[in-house]
């Protein structure tokens, strides 16, 4: 007899939102209320593009720690790598939008790979610090490389041509969020089915248990590079939109701080879902606004609030309460006559 699965099963039996006739909603929803966001937003369409940005940035850390184990701190080093290479193709080669995120993506993946190779035979504590110690590295370079990066005064006189030839930058953000959401919508499906395929399912026994993969004979510190240098092709990308749609760059894209926020939008939404990455960034984006136009000085005190009512009381983040009304909905049609 075949026992059903635990509370406890991997996450990835955990991706399912929905079961039975109805469960293909749980995956539309978000995105829906994305795509309506701009018909809506007005003036907040800028705001919802940063939303959209920051959540492929959230979505790469999950990736690597959520799903891999890798406990970085350092993302934002291609994030910041992937926004300056952008804004310097767009400068001194070609103003394409498109030419510029796959510009911007390449460099961050290929720094990817490099640090990957170099830091991912260590763990640990170990391991944060080297990820800590590559964005600061690269922070101090881009702050004092004043000829190539504009120093504190940032990457200025990027040009964006229209995307395709038809659709410009608008100052009211119109072709920013739908490329924005565009660019989410292909890294997300391509990173659902890397955890749903035996790759993905490699690295979840990795994160429980190195050792015994190895015992297996899974190519463990191959496979850590691979999924590293994807999520810094992916963060790569978020740091090329924003630089796409600001059409300015600064220090801050390096900035350890990016990084962290990320994490605490990865925890609120809750780790090793995907769509943790989704509800937790755009939860934090919106609270963040509406808290500092309410109390510009003091709304990282709502901010601190919410993580720790959300870690001690929602197991799961706020995808918990998804899981807790999905399994209301079942015993609701189990009960109905």
């Amino acid at each position: 007899m075949t026992a059903r699965p635990q509370a406890s099963a991997p996450a990835l039996t955990r991706l399912r939102l929905g079961e039975g006739r109805f469960g293909w909603a749980w995956h539309v929803l978000p995105w829906g209320i994305a795509f309506g966001t701009y018909f809506v937003a007005g003036a907040y369409l800028s705001l919802g593009t940063s939303a959209l940005e920051m959540i492929l940035f959230t979505l790469s850390i999950d990736l690597a720690l959520g799903y891999a184990g890798i406990i970085t701190f350092g993302q934002a080093a291609f994030f910041g790598v992937g926004a300056y290479a952008a804004g310097l193709l767009s400068i001194y080669v070609t103003p394409d939008p498109i030419l510029g995120l796959l510009f911007g993506t390449a460099v961050a993946a290929a720094l990817g790979v490099v640090t990957g190779m170099l830091i991912l035979h260590t763990e640990g504590v170990t391991l944060m610090m080297l990820t800590l110690a590559v964005a600061s590295m690269l922070a101090a370079f881009a702050s004092q490389a004043h000829g190539l990066t504009g120093g504190d005064d940032g990457l200025q006189g990027m040009q964006i041509s229209p995307l395709f030839g038809i659709f410009p930058f608008d100052l009211w953000g119109h072709t920013g969020y739908l490329y924005a959401l565009g660019v989410l919508l292909l890294w997300f499906g391509s990173a659902w089915r890397i955890v749903r395929s035996p790759f993905g399912r490699s690295l979840d026994g990795i994160r429980q248990s190195p050792r015994r993969m190895r015992a297996i004979g899974t190519p463990v510190w191959w496979r850590l590079v691979a999924v590293y240098t994807l999520a810094a092709a992916m963060a790569g990308s978020a740091g090329a939109l924003k630089a796409q749609t600001n059409q300015f760059v600064g220090l801050d894209s390096l900035d350890l701080l990016i990084s962290g926020t990320a994490l605490v939008m990865l925890i609120l939404g809750g780790t090793r879902r995907l769509y943790g990455a989704f509800v937790g960034a755009a939860f934090y984006v919106v609270v963040q606004d509406l808290a500092a136009e309410f109390d510009p000085f003091r709304w990282m005190f709502l901010i601190g609030g919410l993580l720790i009512a959300i870690v001690l009381f929602l197991d799961g983040g706020l995808m918990g309460l998804a899981d807790r009304a999905r399994r209301a909905l079942a015993r609701l049609r189990g009960a109905a006559p």
